[in-house]
C-alpha cells in the first residue's frame, strides 16, 4: 500500500519562491554587514584625521554628517590658494637646484666622486644652516607675540577692569607710580 501524500508536500518550490524565502534576507543580511563594516571605517579614519575620537561614539547618521562636513571643509581648503611663504619658496628652489647639480654631476663621466661628495656635503651644511637660521627667527616671533599677547591683556587703565583698588596695588607691585594729588 503506498502512502498518500497530499498536493502541497509534493509541489516543487520554484527558483522565485526560493530566493525570495532564503536567498533575498541572506543578500540583504551580506549587504548591511557590508555597509556597516564600510561605515566603521570611515568613522576610524575621520577619527584618525580630525584628531578627536569624539566621534567614535556618534551613531551612524551624525557620523556620516560629521564626514561630510569634514570633508567639504578638506575641499574649501584645497580650492583656497595657498601662497609659499618666501622662505619656503626659497627652500623648494633650492633643493631644486641641489637636485639638478647632483643629477648633472652624476651625468657627466669625468666627475671626480670626491668633488660631487664635497660638493654635495657643502650644499646639504648650508641647507642645514639655513633651517636652524629660519626656525630660530620663527621662534623669535613666537616669543614676540607671545609678550604682545601679555602686554594686551591687562587693562589699559585701572578703572577698565572695574576693579579699581585690585589693579592699582597689582600695578604698583610692578612699577611703582609716584601719588598724584587730586582735589576730590
Amino acid at each position: 500500500m503506498a502512502p498518500q501524500t497530499s498536493n502541497n508536500e509534493t509541489q516543487f518550490v520554484s527558483k522565485t519562491q526560493h530566493y525570495l524565502k532564503v536567498k533575498k534576507p541572506l543578500l540583504e543580511r551580506q549587504r548591511r554587514a557590508r555597509m556597516n563594516k564600510c561605515l566603521d571605517t570611515l568613522k576610524t579614519l575621520v577619527a584618525e584625521f580630525q584628531g578627536d575620537d569624539a566621534i567614535l561614539r556618534l551613531d551612524k547618521a551624525e557620523m556620516l554628517e560629521a564626514a561630510l562636513v569634514f570633508m567639504r571643509k578638506q575641499v574649501v581648503a584645497q580650492q583656497a590658494p595657498v601662497a609659499p611663504l618666501p622662505m619656503d619658496s626659497f627652500k623648494n628652489g633650492y633643493m631644486n637646484a641641489v637636485s639638478e647639480i647632483s643629477r648633472v654631476m652624476a651625468c657627466t663621466p669625468a666627475m671626480s666622486v670626491d668633488v660631487g661628495k664635497t660638493v654635495m656635503t657643502h650644499l646639504g651644511v648650508e641647507f642645514q644652516r639655513m633651517l636652524q637660521a629660519d626656525q630660530q627667527s620663527a621662534s623669535a616671533t613666537a616669543t614676540a607675540s607671545t609678550s604682545q599677547l601679555e602686554t594686551a591683556s591687562r587693562p589699559i587703565s585701572p578703572a577698565s577692569s572695574g576693579y579699581h583698588s585690585d589693579t592699582e596695588e597689582s600695578e604698583a607691585a610692578v612699577s611703582p607710580k609716584p601719588s598724584m594729588w587730586r582735589p576730590w
